[in-house]
């Protein structure tokens, strides 16, 4: 199945060769048909890794008259890094198809430089909720006339605290628009708001269901007494040779130990936590990203947005206490169609959150060691 086949523009399609983006993959397929022609509402399951940008991003692209030069669309998203990188994605896609003028919007960045950009033509806005607010109560953005709305990563949103953010967006731009909504998982809160602003019509579709964390993982764990933690740790990572991951803690205190732990033993690793000012946190993903670091350490809380491709493993030198933050984590490796393992980290103590976790999200732990 190509892109061409599902009704992208021959156009686009080239952008996405260039990207390395050949074949379709469930979400897109079952999404980009459908969004890319009809006025629909839609709210769609899948993991992390799966493409989602795409998804939204392509139908949005088709649906945008670039003769008009007002707001169109509006993109919401939990994190700066989450929101730079799909408009970076949006604008790559249109390489060689009408220009579709697109404005990323932040927290951490000047208020006022956001204000001057969005002066311009703009047809699409990707925004994080908070900043998205500060904007419209200066005036500074119209998103009245928008007519389609995405929520991207919802889940991290609402455990992120935007629950009021989201509801004072999404009750700004009732009428006749759409919602498209993407997550990994739906809890609680979030079919709160599906049966409060999404239509009841809205095609919802949930890929592998029953595959609650992505199939490419290989999950594992090893049991053993606190004190050898770090030592298991550094065994692991021995065995991982070059390979690049990510290592998740469950606090701000535990995240500064590791690393500082981990640099002593000679490791490249950063650093990412909730208290980091934004320049700080900035120059160590461009350092992981550009591979001069091997390694992050980091918070769940920290760690959302992020996007980094070809990671083979994800620690999890302490358990989360929410399972979706289990599949948020280990969403992190085996993106793409590729393979990655998630290693856990446990005391006997805590071995039967991991038969815990097996049952709820369909997955099967080895134990090594």
């Amino acid at each position: 199945m190509s892109f061409t086949a599902i009704g992208v523009s021959k156009d686009i399609d080239k952008g996405l060769n260039e990207l390395g983006i050949i074949t379709p993959t469930k979400i897109q397929m079952a999404a980009i048909p459908v969004l890319s022609v009809e006025n629909i509402d839609f709210v769609g399951q899948a993991q992390t890794g799966t493409g989602k940008t795409a998804a939204f991003g392509l139908p949005l692209l088709a649906r945008v008259d670039t003769s008009k030069d007002y707001i169109q669309a509006l993109v919401l998203a939990p994190t700066r890094e989450l929101g730079q990188q799909i408009a970076k994605q949006l604008f790559k896609f249109t390489k060689y198809s009408e220009q579709v003028f697109t404005e990323a919007v932040y927290g951490g960045e000047k208020i006022d430089i956001q204000i001057n950009r969005l002066n311009r033509p703009t047809h699409i806005v990707v925004a994080t909720p908070g900043r998205l607010i500060d904007l419209m109560n200066r005036k500074a953005l119209d998103i009245s006339k928008i007519s389609t709305l995405v929520l991207d990563e919802a889940d991290e949103m609402l455990s992120m605290g935007f629950k009021d953010d989201l509801t004072k967006i999404l009750s700004k731009t009732k009428g006749d628009r759409n919602v498209w909504l993407f997550s990994a998982t739906i809890p609680k809160e979030l079919n709160e708001i599906i049966e409060n602003y999404v239509s009841k019509d809205a095609l919802r579709i949930s890929i592998d269901k029953n595959d609650s964390v992505n199939t490419g993982i290989v999950h594992q764990y090893v049991s053993g007494d606190d004190n050898n933690k770090l030592d298991t740790l550094a065994s692991f990572l021995k065995s991982q040779g070059k390979q690049r991951g990510i290592i998740f803690t469950k606090t701000k205190v535990a995240a500064k130990v590791l690393a500082k732990q981990l640099h002593a033993k000679n490791h490249e690793v950063g650093l990412l936590e909730g208290d980091m000012h934004q320049k700080d946190r900035d120059k160590v993903m461009r350092a992981f990203k550009n591979k001069s670091l091997r390694l992050l350490v980091s918070t769940d809380v920290a760690a959302r947005g992020i996007d980094v491709d070809n990671l083979a493993f994800v620690v999890h030198y302490q358990l989360p206490d929410q399972t979706e933050y289990y599949t948020h984590r280990s969403g992190r490796t085996a993106r793409a169609g590729n393979t990655g393992v998630s290693l856990v980290l446990v005391n006997p103590k805590e071995a039967r959150k991991i038969f815990e976790l097996e049952k709820e999200l369909g997955i099967k732990f080895t134990k090594i060691k």
